[in-house]
């Protein structure tokens, strides 16, 4: 496929919206760039609203983002479900504008309220479409645009989209190519941590959790006593969400506000307590680490339904947010964390459930159907 990019061919990705949508996106971008490299101009043209994260990660990764009319979906029955139509036409109007002056030969939507004007226009100006689906459970974009996709590809082996093939989350190559042994005292030095002891790496997204900060800071002193170190990302604006020091011989419990290097904090860790985004169970079973998941108790159920196959094929726990307590953590984790036979096989179970070249087997489809 390296010659694809002799054809001066035009790649437009439609991901904008939330990071969900946005990190598999670039990291087909990074992947789709390696591969123009080889001679010949590959262009790639990245779809997104003003009001998204992708006017910030977008441009800093170095790609083209055009801007087209945002058209969510309301969740429930309002009035401003009776504007959808309206909307809807005319951000397909101007995309079908974009797409034609760019001279897409293929739409690669990654679902969202980006993704559906860029579906329909597509449809409309016959460019073929890949579809890429994150969740075990499809969103309305995705649905509709699998039905005129040439590919669909999915994250989660079984997720119900017609035509649907398993890819796995395509992920940045800091990630997938991450070897957490090798890394292991490195990454724990840059925290403060001891270069060996057990690790229990807590985090809820880029803004934190509640339910996790509270039970992981009610189990600070059973984790500690028991000789396990916790690295802790509270989320920045939780600044009440602080453990006191620890006794003279106990582990540290390290709090911080943010991770910027989850790379490390991966290394670091032998094993997670975090929510179950697609891209954070993507990201965790591709580097084999298990990981005690407690999905967002709200929406359609699709955080559970993400977890479910690494837990099922031995990799991770699986815990509801209203069962997740202080007791729970020093019954069911610290066990865990202190029986090194038993994280090991749950660290080789979570390994042989992911995926590190996504990236790559998606790029493949892409240039082979924007080849055709």
């Amino acid at each position: 496929m390296n010659g694809a990019a002799s054809n001066g061919l035009s790649v437009v990705l439609a991901g904008g919206g939330t990071g969900g949508h946005i990190e598999p996106m670039l990291a087909l971008a990074d992947a789709l760039r390696r591969r123009g490299t080889d001679g010949g101009e590959l262009r790639i043209t990245c779809l997104g609203t003003a009001r998204g994260m992708e006017t910030r990660l977008v441009p800093a990764r170095g790609y083209d983002l055009r801007l087209i009319p945002p058209v969510p979906l309301p969740r429930r029955i309002t009035p401003d479900l009776l504007r959808v139509p309206g909307r809807l036409r005319a951000a397909v109007r101007e995309t079908r504008q974009l797409l034609a002056d760019l001279g897409a030969h293929v739409v690669v939507g990654f679902g969202g309220y980006v993704a559906l004007p860029a579906y329909l226009a597509a449809g409309r100006l016959t460019v073929p479409i890949v579809v890429h689906e994150q969740n075990a459970l499809p969103g309305l974009a995705n649905r509709i645009g699998a039905r005129r996709a040439a590919r669909v590809a999915l994250t989660v082996p079984g997720t119900p989209l017609r035509g649907g093939e398993h890819v796995g989350m395509p992920l940045r190559t800091a990630i997938s190519t991450l070897d957490r042994p090798a890394r292991r005292a490195e990454a724990r030095a840059a925290f403060g941590l001891d270069a060996d002891r057990p690790t229990l790496l807590v985090f809820g997204g880029s803004q934190g959790a509640a339910s996790l900060n509270r039970a992981a800071v009610g189990a600070a002193d059973a984790l500690t006593a028991a000789g396990v170190q916790v690295l802790h990302a509270r989320g920045p604006k939780n600044t009440e969400v602080t453990v006191p020091p620890r006794p003279a011989g106990q582990a540290p419990y390290v709090v911080v506000d943010y991770l910027e290097r989850m790379d490390l904090a991966y290394a670091a860790a032998d094993l997670a307590l975090c929510r179950a985004g697609a891209v954070t169970v993507a990201e965790l079973s591709a580097v084999g680490l298990p990981a005690a998941f407690v999905p967002l108790p709200i929406g359609n159920g699709e955080q559970r339904r993400n977890a479910l196959p690494v837990v099922e094929a031995g990799g991770g726990l699986l815990v509801e947010d209203a069962a997740l307590s202080p007791s729970w953590i020093e019954e069911d984790v610290v066990p865990l964390l202190t029986d090194p036979a038993a994280l090991a096989g749950y660290a080789q179970h979570a390994a042989a459930a992911g995926a590190r070249d996504a990236d790559e087997r998606l790029t493949d489809i892409v240039l082979e159907v924007a080849q055709r």
